[in-house]
């Protein structure tokens, strides 16, 4: 598994603690306490995700409720919607990370860890802010 993906793995574990703990996701990290040896090679990337998610959540948060026809925050799975923001994040955020990768990343966790319907969710949602990412302000 590529280091990056690991990072990803990392900080989704962490915003979806901090959300079912009610706390927030950088004192959820900073419990964690040091990375162990199979997260140190890009543990700075899942620290800067779960910074900027939190940074940013308002933001995010609004996007995510404007374009997921049909579905309100509250009523996705937590690990979508932490998949999601990441994506989101990532996406619209992270320069140095490719617009694709932030959103074949975000499909492959929700492949992975949630619903048979997820991956196609969040591929659509994402892809949708993708293609309107030059007209957003963030």
């Amino acid at each position: 598994m590529a280091a990056r993906t690991k990072a990803r793995k990392l900080a989704l574990d962490v915003l979806f603690a901090a959300e079912l703990r009610e706390e927030r996701p950088t004192e959820v990290l900073q419990q964690r306490g040091r990375p162990n040896q199979g997260e140190l090679a890009e543990y700075p990337h899942a620290v800067r995700i779960v910074e900027g998610v939190q940074e940013h959540a308002e933001r995010i948060d609004e996007l995510i409720t404007t374009y997921a026809t049909g579905w309100t925050l509250d009523r996705m799975p937590v690990v979508d919607r932490n998949i999601l923001r990441m994506g989101l994040f990532e996406l619209l955020w992270v320069d140095d990370v490719p617009d694709g990768v932030a959103v074949s990343e975000a499909v492959s966790l929700a492949t992975e860890l949630s619903t048979d319907e997820s991956p196609r969710f969040v591929n659509g949602l994402l892809a949708r802010i993708q293609q309107l990412k030059p007209s957003l302000s963030v």
